[in-house]
């Protein structure tokens, strides 16, 4: 549209020009006069090539030599028209639309041709003809403004298709940025739904086992209505803690103390065994991926100290140290139950257990050991303070 409207103007601006310079205001000599109708001619033909390749954009690139010859042609014979006297001076406003589109659309080399050979016309055609100096010097300057202007039209283009390329490049990171947060956010749901999972199902699995033996060796009816009645109690709280596990990924938790102190209670009522939790240095905050880690860490650590060294006492202990953040937790092995003891760091029903949380804790630039020591099992986890602070900023 604005191409059509463009064009528009131009031919109706050429018309005007015909009729005011050739016609009402035409030179009184006879061969000036004659020189202007043929370069007019000419010029319109040029003119009228031109639009035809201008509604091909892609013609004019593909054949740059054809495009410049059209706007040379133009800029020369609307030059010596100009140059000829009368009402044709006007005509010197298309020999400065030829050099600037030749600025703009061609290369360099091509454009100053054109820019020179519609200045010799101006200058050769006014000598002929005795123009004022004026005309002599100004025209010619009037053609070069428009090779400069075009020249400048021809950076802003570029300037301008850098900026659209730059800006869809920018868009296209975004979206890929926001397609990593994506999948990074249902890795990390995914990963703790798992933990949180391995840990609840894992406890349930040993309580349905205690259930299952109440019976088949002892026949009691009513132990094993409270074991599974225990167990029923322990899907309830996995629904639950699934829940605040996928609310933690995008709340803050609650201090790891606190989340430890909780775990370890809930671990000596469900199990009937004496656990300890003792913190010691100063408290500090840590941001959601620490805490959320050691804790997932110590609920491991207490699910397989259920499974392999049942009714043993268990300590959970937190420090916080100048350099990191460790978490320990021990049990006492049952007495002739060394072989028993898992020695890597396999889940106890076959899952990733402690080597997932130690890739968890791997990517916090922290640390898993697990390894019997004397007559206990010893959990320890760390992370770097330093770490945890980055990722609290």
């Amino acid at each position: 549209m604005l191409r059509s409207v463009n064009w528009a103007a131009r031919g109706l601006g050429y018309v005007w020009l015909g009729i005011y310079g050739l016609i009402l205001a035409r030179s009184h000599a006879p061969a000036a006069t004659t020189v202007q109708v043929s370069c007019y001619s000419v010029a319109g033909a040029a003119i009228a090539a031109w639009a035809v390749v201008d509604r091909r954009p892609a013609g004019a690139r593909a054949r740059p030599f054809a495009y410049s010859v059209i706007l040379g042609v133009i800029c020369v014979a609307t030059g010596v028209a100009s140059a000829a006297g009368g009402g044709g001076t006007l005509l010197v406003i298309y020999a400065a639309v030829a050099a600037m589109m030749a600025g703009s659309d061609v290369d360099g080399l091509a454009a100053l041709a054109v820019t020179v050979a519609g200045i010799l016309a101006i200058d050769v055609t006014g000598l002929v003809y005795g123009s004022p100096v004026a005309l002599l010097l100004g025209f010619p300057g009037v053609v070069l403004g428009g090779l400069i202007t075009g020249r400048n039209r021809a950076d802003y283009r570029v300037q301008a298709d850098q900026a659209a390329m730059l800006l869809a490049q920018q868009k296209q990171l975004q979206a890929e940025q926001r397609r990593a947060e994506v999948l990074d956010e249902r890795a990390r749901i995914a990963r703790e739904i798992h933990d949180v999972l391995a840990h609840s199902l894992g406890a349930l699995g040993i309580q349905i086992q205690a259930a299952r033996a109440v019976l088949s060796d002892h026949g009691n009816l009513e132990q094993a209505g409270d074991l599974l009645a225990t167990a029923q109690q322990m899907a309830a709280e996995g629904l639950v803690e699934t829940r605040r596990a996928i609310h933690a990924l995008r709340t803050d938790t609650r201090p790891l103390d606190e989340e430890l102190a909780r775990v370890s209670d809930t671990y000596a009522q469900r199990y009937h065994v004496a656990v300890s939790f003792d913190s010691g240095g100063d408290p500090a905050p840590l941001p959601p991926e620490a805490t959320v880690a050691l804790l997932r860490t110590a609920q491991e650590a207490l699910v397989n100290a259920a499974k392999h060294a049942t009714g043993q006492r268990v300590a959970v202990r937190l420090d916080y140290g100048d350099a990191d953040i460790q978490l320990t937790v021990s049990n006492d092995l049952p007495t002739g139950a060394a072989d028993a003891v898992p020695g890597g760091l396999g889940t106890v029903n076959g899952g990733y257990g402690l080597t997932g949380m130690r890739e968890r804790l791997r990517l916090l630039d922290g640390t898993l050991e697990a390894g019997r020591r004397d007559d206990q099992w010893i959990v320890t986890a760390q992370l770097p303070r330093a770490g945890s602070g980055n990722m609290a900023s």
